[in-house]
């Protein structure tokens, strides 16, 4: 027997011919995928996450840069409750102002409060999920405690008594009314990305690579950071992005009942408001601002579903 037929032999006897052979080494010895590229792969496929990054894009500069869409200002009058046309593209609301321009204006408030609440309970609800999760004992056990009795409260119905307690009015600055409500929604809505952590991180804890990392004499702080954080971070950003479409609800629903932001301050909870009182006669007034406000919730869901769909290996 030859050199050649020698070499082929395991393959033939294997059932498995000499090119497949050939792809299968090939593909084992290939670079490995990390779950964040995978995840990205199956993102770029889905119309729904190209849909609602495209929607979310146009909202931020909308909140960042509102003469970019309209050169009227918000609060420049003219008459009142005209319909749309072609020099008033939304048409003017009770007070005379351009429903358009304040539609634009509207959305900066919605996207801080939203944006400015999510960054918040993911620091305050991560750092103090891990902590629990890495130290356990009486700090989980308290942790959990906390964190059930903040369940207890509904987010809308605590974010109502806190601003309650703190009202507004036409004097308080528009920032210091922003900071308010995001305080008012971090409080309430920590707990539950404190719990998703916590979780996530005891599913990391008992792996292999951290016994090996504390054998090696690696810090507490390192094998958090290292190790524990990156691997349990992924379910964290997925739900936070979806909570920020109901921060952004709240945050309307409050300025809706007069104890978010109050005129002169411009937002889509008060545009709503403003218009739910000429709902039959004049229906223009509130349909837009509560358009606006229904597609960018919609697209900070979409694309939470579909980022959560991307990291379930399961959903596959």
């Amino acid at each position: 027997m030859t050199d050649s037929t020698q070499a082929q032999a395991p393959t033939a006897a294997s059932g498995v011919a000499p090119e497949m052979a050939m792809e299968v080494e090939q593909s084992d010895t290939g670079p490995a995928r990390s779950l964040t590229s995978d995840a990205w792969r199956q993102l770029r496929r889905k119309p729904a996450f190209w849909f609602a990054s495209v929607l979310i894009v146009v909202f931020v500069l909308m909140a960042a840069f509102p003469f970019l869409f309209t050169s009227i200002d918000a609060r420049q009058t003219f008459d009142v409750r005209m319909r749309p046309s072609s020099e008033h593209w939304f048409g003017t609301d009770g007070q005379g102002y351009d429903i358009y321009a304040r539609t634009i204006e509207g959305a900066r408030a919605s996207i801080l409060v939203g944006v400015f609440t999510t960054i918040f309970t993911t620091l305050l609800g991560g750092t103090i999920g891990i902590l629990a999760a890495y130290r356990g004992g009486w700090i989980d056990a308290l942790v959990s405690r906390i964190t059930d009795v903040f369940f207890a409260i509904p987010l809308l119905l605590g974010g109502i008594l806190f601003m309650s307690a703190f009202p507004n009015d036409q004097s308080t600055p528009y920032l210091l009314v922003v900071f308010k409500v995001v305080a008012a929604l971090t409080i309430l809505g920590w707990p539950s990305l404190a719990r998703l952590m916590r979780g996530a991180a005891l599913q990391v804890l008992p792996n292999d690579y951290i016994q090996a990392a504390r054998a090696l004499g690696a810090s507490p702080w390192r094998i958090v950071t290292e190790h524990v954080l990156p691997n349990s971070l992924a379910p964290i950003l997925v739900v936070a992005t979806i909570n920020l479409g109901g921060y952004i609800t709240a945050e309307a629903t409050l300025s809706f009942l007069g104890i978010g932001l109050v005129p002169p301050a411009v937002s889509w909870g008060v545009a709503i408001s403003e218009g739910l009182l000429f709902l039959r006669t004049f229906p223009h007034i509130l349909f837009f601002p509560s358009l606006f406000l229904s597609l960018c919730v919609l697209a900070f869901i979409m694309l939470g579903d579909a980022a959560r769909d991307a990291f379930d290996p399961k959903s596959r």
